[in-house]
């Protein structure tokens, strides 16, 4: 936890390598988004829905007028939109696998962006969310409204070979008899036209491989035209394909939910992911290499998207060897504060601190509402390495997190906060306040693990991170150049190792063989 916490909780309130040659050339465009905007989609007019089921039997109608009438053209979807109360309404959405979108689908969008909040929902309250669902869909009790009765072909069961109808003619007609028309990318003459959707999402960090790009790891590809919509999770190198066939134009978009079990979030709106607008594109799928040139807030998104995927698999037994940070972990970002924290809210630890609650006031409701584990603060962070090195610094809290449990962290909080109000902002204390132990267990391992992922990844001398600091980071770092693994230092970071002096003590009862370094290095370092 870096800097100062309490700037950074008030401020809550007031507001790998790369596989060559995988799939083929794709995927190196380095002028592709650099036009987008990131900020609030602005909305044009209403458009008449080609999947409205009615739609549907006109464009049946109109292609087959004979064959119509043997169709039992039936609604497969809804086109709903929900206004959760609360987080718990918004994650029980979620997990009944309903995908949210937080703009409506059927207007058109006359300047893109990453997020938009109905005019007609408060500040603060988590805005209409709309969705496509089955039509025998079971409904919780959350408000909601059905916007429209549809028919997408591809999610109805029944078997139509036998009538000789070409289904996508069909939806291509309902554009046009509906005046989108436009929307379609080129109007086939086959079906064979319609294409499924792929391509690759890449970022360039100039200080590793090379200056080749590598892969947007893990995250989430969403496309849609009107309420047909499909998403698919990019591969290590950033490829993605689609699973639906679609002859229109599509929007894209990068959510940031991972397949590896983190979200990345706070972009102005209460939601656990945020958005990035990938723009509007033909229905082959887009490639995409994002640099620093492009909107900073894509940039660090991705940046800090490839940090955690990283360190959630170098976790393994066959690498570092520690414990992964907790399941649905919740990252948010702040582009103009410089303090970070591993403050793990969502997971339970300090807001059962009245010492926090005093400082958060009133807005401590606020900061419960999809509460953050990590945040990180990247102002003044423009280089991909040290937002990288950042993101890992708090992500080995997070680790250390879910082995020693909230008792600790609450404490470890504590410390934090009451040292830096009484030294007069000093980042850490003095170290010689009640609990300082904590603090000094938790930022030894911190600094130490950035310090190892970054000389791992960029490679040089072991970096001096933190070492400046009264707790001695640098003990680790000597103890690990003389065979003790990260995973051997992690494997005795318990709920009791809370003072440098019960640490050694830990180390030398696990690893007798190597008393004498232990005893060596913690003797430089009294």
């Amino acid at each position: 936890m870096r800097g100062g916490i309490v700037i950074l909780l008030m401020s809550l309130a007031l507001m790998s390598c790369s596989k060559e040659d995988v799939h083929s050339e794709r995927g190196i465009d380095y002028s592709y988004g650099k036009d987008l905007t990131h900020e609030m989609i602005v909305l044009g007019e209403r458009l008449e829905n080609p999947y409205k089921t009615e739609n549907m039997r006109k464009a049946l109608k109109s292609l087959y007028p004979t064959k119509a009438d043997r169709v039992d053209l039936r609604t497969t979807n809804l086109y709903v939109r929900f206004l959760p109360a609360d987080e718990q309404e918004y994650d029980a959405l979620t997990a009944a696998g309903v995908l949210l979108l937080d703009h409506p689908l059927d207007y058109d969008i006359l300047v893109d962006g990453d997020w938009y909040h109905d005019p007609q929902v408060p500040d603060g309250n988590i805005t209409w969310q709309y969705a496509v669902v089955p039509e025998d869909f079971d409904f919780p009790d959350i408000r909601h409204e059905v916007i429209d009765e549809c028919y997408i072909a591809e999610h109805d069961s029944g078997t139509r070979s036998g009538l000789g109808i070409d289904w996508e003619a069909v939806e291509r007609e309902a554009y046009i008899l509906t005046g989108n028309a436009d929307r379609i990318s080129q109007i086939p003459t086959k079906a064979s036209a319609k294409v499924i959707p792929s391509g690759r999402i890449t970022i360039v960090d100039e200080h590793a491989n090379g200056g080749k790009p590598f892969g947007v790891a893990g995250v989430r590809v969403s496309c849609n035209s009107f309420v047909k919509f499909d998403h698919a999770y990019t591969d290590r190198d950033g490829y993605y394909t689609m699973s639906k066939e679609y002859s229109s134009d599509l929007r894209y978009r990068l959510v940031f939910k991972n397949e590896k079990g983190f979200s990345i979030g706070f972009n102005l709106v209460l939601l656990p992911a945020s958005v990035s607008t990938l723009g509007k594109s033909g229905p082959e799928g887009i490639d995409m290499t994002i640099t620093k040139e492009h909107d900073d807030k894509l940039f660090r998104r991705c940046v800090v998207n490839n940090a955690a995927y990283d360190y959630f698999s170098r976790c393994s037994s066959d690498d570092l060897g520690i414990s992964q940070p907790p399941a649905d972990l919740r990252i948010w970002l702040f582009h103009n504060l410089s303090a970070s924290s591993a403050v793990m809210i969502h997971h339970g630890a300090v807001l059962e601190s009245d010492l926090v609650r005093s400082y958060l006031g009133k807005f401590s409701e606020l900061v419960q509402l999809f509460a953050p584990d990590i945040t990180l603060g990247l102002d003044g962070k423009d280089e991909y390495r040290r937002i990288y090195s950042n993101a890992c610094h708090e992500l080995a809290h997070a680790s250390h997190f879910a082995q020693v449990g909230t008792g600790f962290w609450n404490e470890y909080i504590r410390y934090i906060i009451t040292s830096f109000v009484k030294t007069g902002g000093r980042t850490y204390g003095d170290g010689l306040s009640a609990g300082a132990g904590y603090c000094e267990i938790g930022e030894m391992w911190g600094y130490y693990l950035e310090s190892r992922i970054y000389k791992d990844r960029y490679g040089g001398s072991f970096p001096t991170f933190g070492t400046s600091y009264w707790f001695s980071p640098q003990i680790f770092r000597y103890l690990d150049e003389r065979g003790v693994t990260p995973s051997d230092i992690f494997a005795v970071l318990d709920s009791s190792v809370v003072s440098k002096s019960s640490l050694k003590d830990a180390l030398m009862l696990a690893y007798p063989a190597k008393r004498d370094i232990i005893e060596q290095v913690f003797n430089r370092y009294k």
